[in-house]
C-alpha cells in the first residue's frame, strides 16, 4: 500500500512539473531560427559623450539557435543616432551589420546570455548648415541580456558594449535595448 502511494504520488510530481519544463523548453527546441526587433537608448561612452548626448537604437535580428548546445549565431542590422551637445543642431549616426555568437546559460526561466562579434559600421554626421559625411569601419561588441519565453514568442532585455576603430581612434557606445523574437 505505501509503496504504491509513493509511485502515484512520484508520478504525480512527475506530471505536474513536465508541462513548466516542456513549456521553457519549447522555445528554442521549436524554433530552431529566430527573427526579431528591438529598441531602446543608446548611451556615447568615452570621447563620443564630449559631443554627443544620450540617443537612440533600433536592431532587425536573424538568430540561429542549434538543439542540444547552449551556443547560437545571431546576425544583427542596427541603428545608432545620437544629437549634438553644446548648441550644435545635428546628429552622429551609427549603422551596422554585425555577425555575434550567443552563448545561453541554461535556466528553466528566465535566460541570460552573453553576446559578442563583430562587423561593419558606418559612422556618419550631420551638421545643419555645414553638410554631413559618412565612412566605414571595422567594429566590434560585447555584452549580455536576459531572454523570456513567453507563449509563441521571447523576449529580451540586453545591453552591448560597442567599439568602432577608426583612423584616429574610436567611437564607443552602449546600446540597451529592449526586444521580441519569433
Amino acid at each position: 500500500m505505501k509503496r504504491s502511494l509513493f509511485v502515484v504520488a512520484l508520478a504525480g510530481t512527475a506530471l505536474v512539473s513536465l508541462p513548466f519544463e516542456a513549456r521553457a523548453q519549447i522555445s528554442s527546441v521549436a524554433k530552431p531560427v529566430q527573427f526579431g526587433i528591438a529598441a531602446g537608448a543608446a548611451l556615447p561612452t568615452s570621447d563620443l559623450s564630449d559631443a554627443a548626448s544620450t540617443g537612440f537604437n533600433v536592431t532587425g535580428t536573424i538568430g540561429v539557435y542549434p538543439q542540444m548546445i547552449p551556443l547560437g549565431i545571431r546576425l544583427d542590422a542596427a541603428y545608432n543616432r545620437f544629437s549634438l551637445k553644446n548648441g550644435v543642431d545635428g546628429d552622429i549616426h551609427f549603422t551596422s551589420v554585425t555577425g555575434n555568437l550567443v552563448y545561453k546559460f541554461p535556466s528553466p526561466s528566465v535566460s541570460p546570455y552573453a553576446i559578442g562579434g563583430a562587423g561593419w559600421y558606418n559612422a556618419g554626421g550631420t551638421i545643419t548648415g555645414f553638410g554631413s559625411g559618412s565612412s566605414n569601419h571595422f567594429g566590434w561588441n560585447l555584452g549580455g541580456g536576459i531572454s523570456m519565453p513567453l507563449s509563441g514568442f521571447d523576449t529580451f532585455l540586453e545591453a552591448r558594449y560597442n567599439q568602432v576603430q577608426g583612423e584616429g581612434g574610436s567611437l564607443k557606445y552602449i546600446p540597451i535595448t529592449f526586444g521580441v523574437m519569433f
